[in-house]
């Protein structure tokens, strides 16, 4: 057993038993894979309608055979304490614990039992290992937050050191932090890059206006694994010129597992075997494959705690080619807490203003990020990092193009500053509405 799976073994999650069952589910024909979906729906729903106080509160009045009609549940559902929302058997002492990172504006401690974690690792380590990578035999060049305070600075490091990796901290994306990654990189025979997208694309640009190839300078580079942020198309573009290697998509949320990964063929597979993913339109309808709207998921393994058709917040679309047994996510357009509302009740996705301020604002090669709030109805703060401000010229053309295709008569502000603070978890929100 390598390095990474005794980790877990040895912390109670059985890892081994785990990437066996994962293995069976795979290995499933169309016509039994279907049935095994449908009964791993009834099989978890009836476990916490019969085990768990809190969900028999939320679905008291639902019914297994009419799925269509089972709650929906949200965030503000969880915002309770952890042991009023556990399964009979299940206490904080024999589960998985952790904490969303609160990018959605609720964040919340959530809890996994240990099959369904170990699981949550199986689907993990068959994804990567499509690209030929292993947690234990591959270096991974780590792009994270890490917590500040020591006990949890420590125990990072060496979680670090257990999954073979070496992480540089996106709490410093300086030019002086970039060169010595990129002398770690020189040192060092990493394998592939794992983090958040926005971080990694700043390296791409400290590695662009020094004309470097990454691969270059680290042959043994392989892929490059971007997670947690949007990931543009230009962004996408860029990553693969400056570092030479294959610029994979991954899409998870830690409460749940890995949702989604982008395979071989190129295209964003969903994670069947452990998740069953639906898209529902504000009256909770479900839509047909191809159609826009919210993000619903089902754990089906999770027996601690239900998550149970749950909102996870963001926007999506499931491809019209998609089966119960292999979904493609089409587009992750983004966090539904994300739409901004206009004075003409006009609603537009959040990342509209930001696609048509980034190719502007991106051409001024001292502006290095920036992110947008809406503040009112018709106001909105552009808050960019640079050591001198935007030029007059850069302000009317943005202004121009909201005019253009939002609508006339919003008042844009420009904020300079010479360095954009990240949440505690190290993630840019890149756009973020404080009407409410």
């Amino acid at each position: 057993m390598n390095l990474f799976n005794l980790s877990l073994k040895l912390n109670g999650f059985p890892i081994k038993k785990a990437s066996r069952v994962l293995e069976q589910i795979q290995g499933k024909n169309k016509a039994d894979f279907e049935a095994y979906v449908l009964q791993k729906k009834k099989d978890i729903f009836n476990y916490h309608i019969q085990n768990n106080a809190f969900y028999q509160k939320i679905a008291q009045n639902a019914n297994v055979t009419d799925w269509e009609n089972i709650p929906v549940m949200t965030k503000s559902d969880l915002q309770r304490p952890l042991k009023e929302r556990l399964s009979t058997g299940f206490t904080t002492k024999n589960v998985y614990i952790n904490k969303t990172s609160g990018s959605s504006g609720d964040p919340f401690i959530f809890a996994k039992d240990k099959f369904c974690h170990a699981l949550t690792w199986a689907v993990i380590l068959n994804r990567f290992g499509w690209f030929g990578l292993d947690f234990s035999s591959s270096k991974q060049a780590r792009f994270y937050g890490i917590p500040l305070d020591k006990k949890g600075y420590y125990k990072e490091r060496f979680k670090d050191v257990l999954s073979n990796r070496h992480r540089f901290s996106v709490f410093d994306l300086s030019t002086i932090a970039f060169e010595k990654a990129l002398k770690q990189f020189e040192n060092t025979n990493f394998h592939y890059m794992n983090g958040y997208t926005s971080a990694i694309v700043q390296f791409a640009k400290f590695l662009q206006k020094k004309n470097i190839v990454l691969k270059d300078v680290c042959p043994t580079l392989h892929a490059c694994v971007v997670t947690s942020e949007m990931l543009f198309e230009d962004d996408k573009k860029l990553l693969e010129k400056q570092f030479n290697i294959p610029v994979i998509n991954e899409y998870g949320a830690s409460e749940l597992d890995l949702i989604a990964f982008q395979n071989p063929e190129g295209d964003w597979q969903v994670n069947s075997e452990t998740l069953f993913v639906e898209i529902l339109d504000a009256q909770d309808n479900i839509l047909a494959f191809g159609e826009e709207g919210r993000i619903v998921i089902t754990s089906l393994y999770n027996q601690a705690h239900p998550f149970i058709r749950y909102d996870i917040g963001d926007i999506g679309i499931l491809a019209k080619n998609s089966t119960v047994q292999k979904p493609i996510l089409a587009k992750l357009i983004g966090r539904t807490n994300d739409i901004a509302v206009l004075p003409s009740g006009k609603k537009a996705a959040g990342l509209t203003f930001y696609y048509i301020t980034k190719s502007i604002i991106e051409t001024d090669s001292k502006i290095t990020e920036f992110i947008i709030e809406q503040h009112t109805l018709d106001t909105f703060k552009i808050i960019y990092a640079s050591a001198e401000n935007i030029s007059e010229e850069k302000v009317e053309n943005i202004k121009t193009e909201m005019a253009k295709y939002l609508e006339k008569g919003l008042t844009v502000i420009f904020e300079r500053q010479d360095k954009i603070e990240r949440a505690k978890s190290g993630k840019l929100k890149q756009f973020r509405s404080l009407l409410n």
